[in-house]
């Protein structure tokens, strides 16, 4: 049961810290070397924000800095510290124009899902190629890279030969970039394991630093970004043809598409307070199962703008005079 009258981080309008940038969840401030990401408790679906999910932004920060220092051995990462539950102080890097989703299980419904292409009679998808008989929701052999352009408009799936064809990374880079993302899918996938949860497959973003060191940058394998079933019941549920048990956000976007047309109505109606609660509940549970942390700690007992405010004072620049 989520408790009454949390304070919601709806948005954030920091002076002094840097020019500031508006993402989906996050509040960017961009100083000359380094980036301030606030995490607010937006949530976004039909590529608008639908509704604020209390502690959202707590979670998907803290879920983050647990898995950046669980990988920290295999990559260098913008992590310089994490100031605040709600706000993580990154290394400014160059970012790379390359999205790399690594998939261990052959799943999805959307129209460039590996399940519906390979449904459609796909077999070749240019770095791998696929058998015969494969089931939904089944192990690969091994994980494989489906990597895609980024852009603010739409992301473009593209395989390693296009990426280096189009001149968009060099191969040397590319072959890091790609060994690397097979090396931190697997790190997840053993430690997602020993937390009763299985890593279906996840998306990473690289940069490089001042010195062009490769860098990991953005988020890493939270549940916004990534796909995770519960391991206990997987066989079981596989077996008898059903899917996976996932966390699961889906509940809200139908909701949405029941009561109005979410991609060209003005004006969204508000969700239920119930169905934002469940939201909630189901951030924090994910949240205590891939961290191990018996409870959660909630920051909310507290003034939130007044303590993230505190907390940025050492990253403030002064103001000319």
């Amino acid at each position: 049961m989520i408790e009454k009258n949390i304070p919601i981080l709806f948005e954030t309008d920091f002076k002094n810290i840097g020019e500031k940038k508006v993402g989906k969840v996050r509040d960017i401030y961009i100083q000359s070397d380094k980036i301030i990401l606030i995490s607010t408790d937006r949530h976004s679906s039909f590529d608008r924000m639908i509704a604020h999910i209390p502690h959202k932004g707590q979670v998907l920060n803290q879920i983050s800095a647990f898995w950046f220092e669980q990988t920290k051995d295999i990559v260098p990462n913008h992590v310089l510290a994490i100031s605040d539950p709600n706000v993580l102080i990154a290394k400014k890097c160059t970012p790379l124009p390359i999205e790399v989703v690594v998939r261990g299980y052959i799943t999805g419904v959307t129209d460039t899902s590996l399940w519906t292409l390979y449904k459609k009679g796909q077999r070749d998808f240019g770095s791998f190629v696929l058998g015969e008989g494969l089931k939904k929701n089944q192990k690969l052999d091994q994980p494989v890279l489906t990597p895609t352009t980024k852009s603010d408009q739409h992301d473009r799936p593209i395989t390693p030969q296009e990426i280096i064809s189009e001149g968009i990374l060099t191969q040397e880079l590319w072959d890091q970039i790609a060994q690397t993302a097979l090396k931190l899918f697997v790190r997840g996938q053993q430690v997602a394991n020993k937390a009763g949860l299985i890593l279906a497959d996840t998306k990473y973003e690289f940069g490089l630093d001042s010195e062009g060191v490769l860098t990991l940058i953005d988020e890493i394998h939270t549940p916004d970004s990534s796909r995770y079933w519960q391991l206990e019941n997987y066989d079981e549920r596989f077996d008898l043809g059903e899917d996976p048990e996932y966390f699961d956000k889906e509940f809200l976007r139908l909701w949405f598409k029941e009561h109005c047309n979410p991609y060209q109505d003005a004006v969204l109606p508000i969700a239920p307070p119930e169905m934002i609660n469940e939201l909630s509940r189901r951030y924090i549970k994910i949240f205590e199962q891939i961290t191990g942390t018996t409870k959660f700690k909630s920051n909310s007992d507290h003034n939130i703008m007044n303590r993230i405010e505190a907390s940025l004072v050492i990253y403030k620049k002064l103001s000319r005079t």
